[in-house]
């Protein structure tokens, strides 16, 4: 169903009801986290609390623990506006980025605001006391209430309970173990062993370099990459030559200033260029692919059936991948697969992978909100019949705000763009006395719904029917394009006629237009 608004009901205004905090942030994680410090310096007159279901800060860079984990975006870019990047490494490690996230913490004193092992169960909205009263579970299934008047999620984009599912025959016959990066078992111990990775996404790349004979015995014998489908690699150093040289020379916020700049500029040249001239784009990777396999290229295995950027680019930092292959240490099967049989994978052609272990890297099952039961007034918020505003509000849900990044660049320059957008948002409403603001869409027909992702993943096409809708134009709109939404989100109209600002009221005797079409 359709949620009502508060400013959509002309009734009796009534008192907004007191708070604990003036914003709640779900999820310590980069969201988050970058959240609390834009409050910090854009809004020090609101209070703030984060809440986060695991028993530390970090979300995905927490979670993940298989062997090699690392950024698949510069971290000039992923990393912070408002923090630079020291590290020699560009292309860095899951403890590198963790580092820096405590780091953020500790030294902004964000720590003490952060609830840890604290899920969150339901957020519910109410237009006369315009305010959100939140339920958490702790470990023990006790549960809490807190209130407040901004909702902001950072809880992510995926399902941190359970990882999709391939659901591959004979699971049971096999007597090796089966491993899901999502769940990496601690001390996992996989010397000598052969492995087979089934994925050629950012994970199965990182993967199995990592898992290779390393020179201490503690490498696999051999790891096989199984993939259905070929992907399309960029391979770039890890160190970004220019970026440390810069930070030799200029004080370190400028230097940093200078190289996210510079990245944040090839990363669009490269976008646009994929989607104007594909064929280009695929005659480069493919050259470089070439130049970094030599004879173990195999076209095969590198022509994927769809073009640069129809997909994210997987990064190979130095070549690694390639490199296991070269010295033998790893190989790539393009194939089906027929079942999982006792010692390994028979696959549709006929051929059959040996493996003690094989690792399904087949990919994240996406979740909207954090799976979390959101209602407006009584009333269940169904995100798929929302439409996004300024990607990061949704139509006629008011005081509230997630954050989803963009998939042709770095996740945290969306983070960034929404929090400062959020903080000018609660200035406006400070300045202006007001304690509702709600993006107002009476008449959702008037808007033409576009394909939300222009991207062809897997992952992203199985979760379509949950994700919010997306129209044509801005503002009703989740972007891909950082350097307008940059603009626009620092400069634009806050009172642009659509995101309407309001008080306290009495819930809507009727619902609008938009819940009535749902029902």
């Amino acid at each position: 169903m359709m949620a009502g608004s508060a400013t959509l009901d002309h009734s009796e205004r009534t008192a907004a009801a007191p708070v604990d905090q003036d914003v709640l942030i779900v999820g310590a994680g980069i969201s988050g986290i970058g959240m609390a410090v834009h409050l910090q310096m854009n809004c020090p007159d609101r209070s703030f609390a984060l809440v986060e279901r695991r028993a530390n800060l970090g979300g995905t860079w927490d979670l993940f623990r298989y062997p090699g984990i690392r950024s698949d975006s510069d971290m000039h870019t992923l990393g912070f506006i408002f923090e630079p990047w020291k590290h020699e490494k560009s292309i860095a490690d899951g403890p590198s980025i963790l580092a820096y996230l405590n780091r953020i913490v500790d030294e902004r004193h964000i720590r003490d605001h952060i609830r840890f092992n604290r899920k969150v169960v339901g957020a519910d909205w109410s237009s006369a006391e315009a305010r959100w009263t939140v339920t958490l579970e702790d470990d023990a299934g006790a549960t809490t209430t807190t209130t407040a008047r901004w909702l902001y999620l950072g809880s992510g984009y995926y399902d941190y309970d359970e990882p999709y599912d391939a659901h591959f025959p004979g699971r049971e016959d096999f007597a090796g173990q089966i491993v899901h990066p999502q769940f990496w078992p601690k001390d996992f111990d996989y010397a000598g062993k052969k492995v087979v990775v089934i994925g050629s996404g950012a994970t199965a790349v990182t993967i199995v370099p990592s898992m290779t004979e390393r020179g201490d015995g503690k490498g696999a014998a051999h790891v096989t990459m199984l993939q259905r489908t070929p992907t399309w690699y960029a391979i770039r150093p890890a160190k970004d030559g220019i970026a440390n040289f810069l930070r030799k020379i200029l004080p370190e916020k400028l230097a940093y200033s200078i190289t996210r700049f510079k990245n944040i500029r090839l990363q669009d040249i490269v976008f646009r260029r994929a989607r104007e001239k594909p064929e280009k784009v695929a005659d480069f990777l493919t050259k470089k692919l070439k130049q970094a396999l030599g004879d173990k290229y195999d076209p095969v295995a590198f022509t994927p059936p769809y073009n640069p950027w129809d997909q994210r680019l997987c990064l190979v930092p130095d070549a690694d991948f390639f490199e296991a292959m070269k010295a033998g240490q790893a190989s790539v099967v393009t194939d089906h697969i027929e079942r999982f049989d006792r010692t390994g994978i028979q696959l549709k052609s006929g051929g059959h992978l040996d493996a003690d272990i094989i690792i399904t890297a087949t990919g994240l099952k996406l979740a909207v909100a954090g799976k979390i039961p959101v209602r407006v007034d009584g009333e269940t918020v169904d995100w798929s019949q929302h439409f996004y505003y300024k990607a990061c509000m949704f139509s006629n849900v008011p005081n509230f705000a997630a954050v989803f990044g963009y998939l042709n660049a770095s996740w945290t320059l969306r983070a960034d763009l929404v929090s400062e957008y959020v903080c000018r948002v609660l200035n406006h409403m400070r300045d202006t006395g007001t304690t509702v603001a709600t993006p107002v869409l009476e008449d959702p027909s008037t808007l033409v719904e576009d394909d939300i992702f222009d991207f062809s993943s897997g992952y992203i096409q199985r979760a379509l029917h949950i994700m919010p809708k997306s129209a044509v134009d801005m503002p009703w709109r989740l972007s891909q394009n950082y350097v307008r939404d940059r603009v626009d989100m620092r400069t634009g109209t806050i009172a642009d006629g659509i995101l309407t600002f309001g008080h306290a009221r009495k819930a809507a005797a009727s619902p609008p237009a938009e819940l009535e079409a749902a029902e």
